[in-house]
């Protein structure tokens, strides 16, 4: 994540103004005060920070419309048809930000196109017709990206909840999916057998969210609660995250989950989550190759589950689980180096 520096002015009027000059699509964070001067005005320094959600979107047909977040490593805004293409969908709550250590790795943008592609519930897209959906239209409305920006076949990494959504279109459309990188997740509901191999259980703790997340009336004052911006960040980011990177991702989610289809938004997300269907049986259906990796650290899912499920991939022709020391849940976050490994070895190895 790349971090400028600018100056602020802490003064209600001046800071209206000069908050004009700068990018909108940046935010402010204070670090610590200067010094002041004889016209009273106090200073401070900034941390201005890069894009929180996708500031490229694309329309698609599925659920009658919905206007896609996405982020594109080519200059240019373009895919680059003299390289494969890797699709990356983002962990629960999160945004196409997840990947900024990915999209700074000019070893993997000049071997890959990279398309990260925010989905439905998270960051800049949003069904311009329809409120429910399931995991499923995510996996649908990305292959339909991928018709969009021109993008036959591609590899497709997904990071905890992404995991399950790449699988999802590797089912949907296996001619298109060349290989596939789940990443902190697993393939099982939210079981009660997945709790007995270490998963977590999250509708003991993230139901009390939903039922006050489902309101009737109209909420134009929400913001997401800081309680669940600190469940996002604890439990993906490790255990000793740097403070500019969970201020980062606390003003994220209060810039995606605000107002009253700020709420709605969220509450799917999480309708989603708690009550997805399990892929186990449909598992020895993918027929490409399987790259899984987990953290070993990862409080999430825990690694006894990983090293079930991979063993169902009966039909890939390679499918390898690689348990990552010192990894946490947001692997590709954590583990940049081991990702990018095994990114550009199946990228390497399978390219059509």
């Amino acid at each position: 994540m790349s971090v400028g520096i600018e100056f602020g002015i802490d003064n209600p009027l001046l800071s209206a103004v000069s908050g004009l000059l700068f990018d909108p699509s940046c935010y402010l964070f204070p670090v610590f005060f200067g010094q002041r001067f004889k016209n009273p005005i106090p200073f401070l320094f900034y941390f201005v920070l890069p894009t929180m959600a996708a500031t490229t979107t694309v329309t698609v047909p599925h659920m009658g419309g919905i206007k896609v977040g996405y982020r594109l490593s080519s200059p240019s805004g373009s895919i680059d048809k003299t390289k494969p293409t890797v699709v990356l969908i983002n962990s629960m709550c999160t945004t196409v930000s997840l990947f900024d250590d990915q999209f700074s790795n000019e070893e993997l943008t000049s071997a890959v196109n990279l398309l990260a592609i925010e989905p439905l519930g998270h960051g800049s897209t949003f069904a311009l017709k329809r409120e429910n959906f399931t995991y499923w239209d995510t996996a649908e409305m990305a292959l339909q990206v991928m018709d969009a920006l021109g993008v036959e076949k591609a590899f497709a990494l997904g990071t905890s909840q992404g995991g399950w959504m790449v699988v999802r279109m590797a089912l949907l459309a296996p001619e298109r999916i060349l290989g596939l990188l789940p990443l902190g997740t697993s393939m099982d509901s939210e079981s009660a057998y997945s709790r007995t191999q270490g998963s977590w259980d999250p509708a003991a703790v993230l139901t009390p969210f939903l039922e006050k997340w489902s309101v009737s009336e109209s909420t134009p004052d929400f913001v997401v609660d800081e309680q669940w911006r600190g469940m996002v960040t604890g439990l993906g980011f490790g255990a000793a995250p740097k403070p500019e990177l969970l201020a980062f991702w606390d003003e994220t989610l209060k810039q995606v989950y605000v107002g009253d289809e700020g709420r709605k938004k969220v509450r799917m997300a999480l309708t989603n989550l708690l009550e997805r269907d399990g892929l186990l049986l449909r598992l020895r259906h993918i027929r490409c190759p399987v790259y899984w990796l987990q953290g070993e650290q990862d409080p999430v899912f825990g690694v006894k589950l990983p090293a079930e499920h991979i063993k169902l991939f009966t039909s890939s022709p390679e499918a390898t689980l690689t348990l990552v020391p010192g990894g946490g849940h947001f692997l590709n976050a954590t583990s940049p180096r081991e990702v990018q490994e095994a990114l550009l070895r199946m990228v390497s190895k399978y390219s059509a």
